[in-house]
């Protein structure tokens, strides 16, 4: 089913209701989201795009973001939402790979692929429209929707096929255990649209409920509390050092939440000391979720009213799990040979459901890899408890979170490398109050260079958010009998 027959339905049925908001500014009604939506379809279609093209969205969080995913969809094509904080690099790459012949973006990201080679929409000069398209493209189940790219192990990110069968396995996994969804309802987007706050979009349009993009365009912990207050209803998906600012702003300014009624929290692990005390300054507004992008956001929750439970035997347990699997998902944990280990023993994490990927774009070696007999390999480490409450140990693949955002060593130890004068370079991740993790890079030199050379250097290529926060110069790594790095020993010197 095509996601933008959600978008139709709501029109028809609320044609007057509220939809985008832009601050407390209604910018647009349903009808004229969809309208919007259906004559961008029509430019799409009339500058040579066709059903099962990809079309790129590399743009901060707008109110104009859903009008260009749904005018995407109701063409039958695929969206290719990428994180606006990605260098313009990055970002050419990624467009070159998915095949994207349009790339939607700002007057910034414009200037940055010039010479890109794709056809450029600048936003900020306002969205193009056509003839308008008449109701929506057949997709099937296994029809690309999403390609979402990951940050990747091996140098280069994987895109990951989100089909129009995963969105509704994921909005049917939200509905029946992360939360319900009323038309007064506020989706405000705060986290990035290009991830998961995007993703969770769909079910308040199928409620014809309100979307805010908050008038900083991002994460003011000030601004979203004051926005509680007055338009009341808020739900929101945050990352745990968000819950973390807002609980610093909550104690300090002796604020409630008011008018807050959700915060999904996920991403990255939230210590159980701070959840705890966001309940207390707040109430039970939050629901947790663990998924990733093979498995957008419905690997298993946990209620709010089990994060806000202080009654039950085993509630700290709990509030340090990642909650049970959701009804769309069968959850194992097992051992290298993919046999599942006894109850309370660690192994890697495996989803099975209709809300796993159906491969890397363009990838069958690494498809192969991560998809066995219809079990997805998450590469995060865990353990089941007998209820089936899923504890995060580890994570198998070295990933760093900042900030609620993946960062792979591997694509940061090779643009430091491409630097002459470093010879080694190893990337961990070291605990942060803030951040939850920050990068620091390990490096031997093989010629004169500063902290600020390679910050410099790392700025030319990848994004900001990736650099690294601290380098520590060594005059070598440590590595096993095989020559690889000990990543351990890193960890214990400069990790903590």
């Amino acid at each position: 089913m095509n996601p933008a027959n959600w978008l139709s339905r709501a029109a028809r049925l609320w044609p007057g209701a509220p939809a985008l908001l832009r601050g407390e500014t209604v910018v647009a009604d349903y009808a004229t989201f969809q309208a919007r939506a259906a004559r961008f379809g029509g430019w799409l279609r009339e500058a040579g795009v066709r059903p099962g093209d990809r079309v790129a969205l590399f743009a901060p969080n707008r109110a104009d973001y859903l009008v260009v995913l749904y005018g995407t969809w109701m063409l039958g094509a695929a969206a290719v939402p990428i994180n606006a904080k990605l260098h313009p690099r990055e970002v050419a790459w990624m467009l070159e790979h998915s095949g994207a012949g349009v790339v939607v973006t700002d007057r910034n990201g414009a200037e940055g692929l010039a010479q890109a080679g794709v056809r450029i929409v600048d936003l900020d000069a306002g969205l193009p429209a056509g003839e308008p398209l008449e109701g929506c493209r057949e997709m099937a189940g296994d029809s690309l929707a999403w390609l979402f790219y990951t940050s990747g192990t091996t140098g280069r990110p994987k895109g990951v096929q989100i089909t129009c069968g995963n969105i509704m396995a994921m909005v049917a996994g939200y509905l029946a255990d992360v939360d319900a969804v009323q038309r007064a309802d506020v989706s405000l987007y705060a986290a990035p649209m290009s991830h998961g706050a995007g993703l969770y979009n769909f079910m308040y349009v199928i409620r014809g409920a309100r979307h805010l993009v908050p008038e900083s365009g991002g994460f003011d912990p000030r601004e979203i509390f004051e926005l509680g207050e007055r338009v009341g209803n808020l739900c929101l998906f945050a990352a745990p050092t968000m819950v973390r600012r807002m609980t610093d702003l909550a104690r300090a300014a002796g604020l409630t939440g008011e008018g807050i009624r959700t915060v999904i929290y996920g991403g990255g692990p939230m210590y159980v000391a701070d959840i705890i005390e966001a309940v207390d300054l707040m109430g039970p507004r939050f629901v947790q979720i663990y998924g990733q992008g093979e498995c957008p956001m419905c690997i298993t929750a946990l209620p709010r009213e089990m994060v806000a439970d202080r009654d039950h035997p085993d509630w700290r347990a709990r509030l340090g799990s990642v909650g049970f699997a959701q009804a769309n998902c069968e959850v194992r944990v097992v051992n290298r040979e993919g046999e599942p280990v006894p109850t309370g023993e660690s192994g890697e994490i495996c989803a099975r459901g209709a809300g796993v990927m159906s491969g890397y774009w363009q990838n069958p070696e690494a498809t192969a890899e991560t998809l066995k007999d219809g079990w997805l390999w998450t590469g995060d480490m865990g353990a089941l408890s007998e209820d089936g409450f899923l504890t995060l140990q580890d994570r198998s693949k070295d990933l760093i979170i900042s900030g609620g955002t993946n960062i792979y060593p591997r694509e940061v130890e090779e643009c430091l490398l491409t630097h002459p004068a470093v010879a080694e370079a190893s990337v961990i991740g070291r605990p942060d109050p803030e951040w939850g993790e920050v990068v620091v890079a390990c490096v031997v030199r093989a010629g004169t260079c500063s902290e600020a050379e390679l910050d410099s250097h790392c700025l030319d290529r990848i994004a900001r958010f990736k650099r690294p926060k601290v380098y520590a110069f060594v005059d070598a790594l440590p590595k096993n009998a095989y020559g690889k790095v000990l990543k351990t020993e890193l960890r214990s010197e400069y990790g903590s």
